[in-house]
C-alpha cells in the first residue's frame, strides 16, 4: 500500500508540472494586464515601468521559470490588484467555500443516498416515484435560477432567511466558520441548499440504481434464505455494495464544487474564492488566476489519492490484488 501511494505520488508531481505549464502559458496569453491596472492617460513612460515591475517585459519562458522557482518555494507571486502575496489572498477565502461545499455535498449524501436506497427498494410506490421527481428537478433546473428563487421566496416574501453574504463566524483553530453559529447557519442554509440539489439528484439516482441491481442478485437471495432482516440487508449487504460508486461521485463531486461553486457565491455575496477568482479574471489578476487553477489541480490530485485508498478499505478484493 505505502508503494502504491508513493507511486502516486511521483505521478502528482508529474502532472502538477505539466499542468502548470498548460496553466501558465493559456493565462498569460490572454489580454494585458496593464490596460486594466493603468489608467488610459497615463505615459508610455509610466507603462513601461509598469511592465517591467511585473516582470512582463521577459519572454515566456523566462516568466515561467521563474513562476516554477518561486511555486517550488511556495511562492504564487503578489497580486496585481491587491497587492499582497497570492497564496495568504486564497487561503483567506478558503474557509468560506470549503464549509459551503462541505455543508452541501455532506447533506446531498447523507440525505440522497438513503432516499434513492428506498426507492431502488419501493420502486412503484408513491414515495418513491415523488423522491424520483425532485431529482428531476435538480438535475433539470438551472443553479442560477434556483438561487433567484429561493432568495424571492425565503428572503424577499416570507423574509425568513438572509439573502446573502456569510452571517456571524466564530474562530476555531485560527479560522473564522459560520457553522459554529446560529446567525452563520442563517446565511449558510440557502447557497448550501441551492449547490446541493444537483447533488441531491445525482446521489438518489446512484443509489436507486444501485439498489435496484443488487436487490436482483443471489447475495441478497442467500441473505434473505438465512433470516436476515430487510433493514439489515439493505444496510449490510446493499450499502456496501453501492459505496464504491457513490465514494467516486462523492470525492468528484466535492472537488468540483470546491474549485466551482463561482454561481452560488455571485448569486449569494458569498465571500469565498468563486468570487475571488471572478474578480481577477474581470481586472487580469494573473497571479491570482494561476495560483487558483493550479490550488485547483492539487485539491483534485489529492481527492483521487483519498478515493483510491477508500475503494481499498472497501472492497477486500482490491487490497488482496495489490498485495499479490
Amino acid at each position: 500500500m505505502l508503494g502504491y501511494i508513493i507511486q502516486r505520488l511521483l505521478q502528482a508531481v508529474v502532472v502538477m508540472l505539466v499542468i502548470s505549464a498548460l496553466v501558465f502559458c493559456g493565462v498569460y496569453a490572454v489580454g494585458n494586464p496593464i490596460d486594466v491596472l493603468l489608467s488610459p492617460d497615463a505615459t508610455q513612460q509610466i507603462r513601461e515601468e509598469a511592465i517591467r515591475l511585473y516582470g512582463l517585459d521577459q519572454p515566456l519562458w523566462r516568466q515561467y521559470l521563474d513562476f516554477l522557482g518561486r511555486l517550488i518555494q511556495g511562492d504564487f507571486g503578489r497580486s496585481f490588484v491587491f497587492g499582497s502575496p497570492v497564496l495568504p489572498l486564497i487561503l483567506s477565502r478558503l474557509p468560506a467555500t470549503l464549509e459551503l461545499t462541505l455543508v452541501a455535498v455532506v447533506g446531498a449524501t447523507l440525505i440522497g443516498v438513503p432516499l434513492g436506497m428506498y426507492a431502488g427498494y419501493r420502486p412503484d410506490s408513491l414515495a418513491a416515484r415523488a423522491i424520483m421527481g425532485v431529482s428531476i428537478l435538480g438535475f433539470s433546473v438551472p443553479t442560477f435560477w434556483i438561487g433567484l428563487v429561493l432568495i424571492f421566496v425565503f428572503a424577499v416574501q416570507l423574509g425568513v432567511l438572509p439573502a446573502g453574504q456569510r452571517g456571524e463566524t466564530r474562530e476555531l483553530f485560527g479560522v473564522s466558520w459560520s457553522v459554529l453559529t446560529a446567525n452563520g447557519w442563517q446565511h449558510l442554509f440557502l447557497p448550501a441548499l441551492n449547490l446541493a440539489l444537483f447533488k441531491f439528484a445525482m446521489m438518489v439516482r446512484l443509489a436507486r440504481a444501485g439498489t435496484r441491481e443488487i436487490m436482483l442478485t443471489d447475495t441478497v437471495k442467500f441473505a434473505r434464505a438465512a433470516g436476515e432482516s430487510e433493514a439489515t440487508i439493505l444496510r449490510r449487504h446493499v450499502l456496501r455494495l453501492i459505496a464504491i460508486p457513490i465514494v467516486t461521485v462523492f470525492g468528484l463531486e466535492f472537488g468540483s464544487t470546491l474549485a466551482f461553486a463561482v454561481v452560488t457565491e455571485t448569486i449569494f455575496s458569498w465571500p469565498g474564492v468563486g468570487k475571488l477568482i471572478i474578480d481577477s479574471i474581470n481586472t487580469l489578476d494573473r497571479p491570482v488566476m494561476v495560483a487558483y487553477l493550479m490550488l485547483v489541480a492539487f485539491f483534485f490530485i489529492v481527492i483521487n489519492l483519498l478515493i483510491d485508498i477508500a475503494y481499498v478499505a472497501l472492497d477486500p478484493r482490491l487490497r488482496l490484488r495489490k498485495a499479490s
